[in-house]
C-alpha cells in the first residue's frame, strides 16, 4: 500500500489489518498518511525499507537535525499500546529500548535504532541465551507498577469466569482435568496478584542486540503484577528445537530454574503463576475455535506441576 513518494506499507501487515473489523481497515488505510505525518513531525528521514511485526509497521528513519539514527513504529492504538508507552516511559531505557519521544497526533514511537537482524535467537546455548534474557527480565519486573496500568487481579478474575465455558469447548478429558488444574492454581495466587511492571511477552524474537548494551528488550506489553506470570514466553522459547532435543520436561525445568534464581522467585508461587499463562493461552485458543490444548503447554504444565508443590 503506497502513494507516490510515501512510505511502502508491507503486504503482510495491510492483510493482516484488512482481515479485521471496519477500524482495523480504517486504520491500515490511514496508515502511509500517518508515517509521513510522523516524518515531518520529527523532520526525520527514512532510512530503509519498512519493516511489518506482528501488528505494526517499524521504520528506519534518521533525524535531519542531529543525525541520530532511530525507528519510527507504529501500531493501532489500543489498550497494550498505551501500555507500552507507559512502560517505556517508565523503564527508560533500563533493559529496554529507549523510547526517545512520543507523537500523540500519529500515534507514532520515536524509538532508539536497534539491530533487528540479530535477536536472542542466533545465540546457539541455550543457558547463554537464558541467562541474557533472565538478566533483562529481572531488571524490568525490579519496577514497581505505575498507578492505572492494567493489574494481573483483574486478569485472573477475568480467567475464571471464562473457565466453565472453555472446559466444555475442550473435546477430551485429560485437556478438561488439566485445564480445572490450571485454574485452581489461579484461585489460589488470584488475592495476592503482585505489583511490579511485566513485560509479558519477553520470549528470544523479542530480545535485540544493541550499541548502548549487548541485548535490549524489545515489544513490551506492560502489566502490574506477579513477576511469576512473566516467565512462560522464554520456557517456550525455540519450542520446536527443544523438544527434538529429547526430553523437553527436563529442558523446561532447568529453563524454570534458571530463571527463578535470576529474578529471585519463590518457584512454588512461580510455578503457579506460570500455570496460570498457561490457562490464558487456553482460554485464548478455545474462544479462537481450539478444542484441544496445545502440545507445548501441556508439556509445561507436566514440568512444572511438581514444583508447584
Amino acid at each position: 500500500m503506497s502513494t507516490p513518494g510515501a512510505v511502502r506499507v508491507p503486504d503482510a501487515l495491510v492483510a493482516s489489518y484488512t482481515g479485521g473489523g471496519e477500524a482495523e481497515r480504517a486504520w491500515i488505510a490511514a496508515l502511509p498518511g500517518l508515517v509521513a505525518e510522523a516524518l515531518r513531525h520529527w523532520d526525520a528521514r527514512p532510512d530503509g525499507g519498512a519493516l511489518a511485526g506482528e501488528a505494526s509497521l517499524v521504520l528506519p528513519v534518521v533525524l535531519r537535525g542531529d543525525g541520530t539514527r532511530a525507528v519510527l513504529r507504529f501500531q493501532m492504538p489500543k489498550e497494550e499500546t498505551a501500555a507500552a508507552l507507559t512502560g517505556l516511559r517508565v523503564w527508560n531505557g533500563d533493559g529496554a529500548v529507549r523510547l526517545l519521544g512520543h507523537d500523540p497526533a500519529t500515534g507514532a514511537h520515536l524509538l532508539e535504532r536497534l539491530d533487528h537482524s540479530r535477536t536472542l535467537e542466533s545465540v546457539e546455548d541455550d543457558d547463554t541465551a537464558l541467562e541474557i534474557l533472565g538478566g533483562l527480565l529481572a531488571r524490568l519486573v525490579s519496577v514497581p507498577a505505575p498507578p492505572g496500568l492494567r493489574g494481573l487481579g483483574d486478569v485472573a478474575a477475568d480467567m475464571l469466569d471464562r473457565v466453565p465455558a472453555a472446559e466444555k469447548a475442550l473435546a477430551t478429558a485429560a485437556d478438561r482435568r488439566l485445564l480445572r488444574v490450571w485454574a485452581s492454581s489461579v484461585a489460589e495466587l488470584a488475592g495476592e496478584p503482585g505489583d511490579r511492571l511485566l513485560h509479558w511477552d519477553l520470549h528470544y524474537g523479542n530480545v535485540l542486540a544493541a550499541d548502548r548494551e549487548p541485548w535490549l528488550a524489545i515489544d513490551p506489553e506492560p502489566l502490574a503484577g506477579d513477576p511469576g506470570f512473566d516467565l512462560w514466553p522464554a520456557l517456550d522459547s525455540r519450542w520446536d528445537r527443544m523438544a527434538a532435543a529429547g526430553d523437553p520436561q527436563r529442558a523446561v525445568r532447568r529453563r524454570f530454574d534458571l530463571l527463578t534464581d535470576a529474578l529471585g522467585l519463590d518457584r512454588g508461587r512461580a510455578a503457579g503463576w506460570t500455570l496460570g499463562r498457561l490457562l490464558q493461552n487456553a482460554l485464548w485458543d478455545v474462544e479462537d475455535g481450539g478444542r484441544a490444548l496445545a502440545p507445548s503447554e501441556v508439556v509445561i504444565a507436566q514440568a512444572l506441576l511438581p514444583r508447584r508443590g
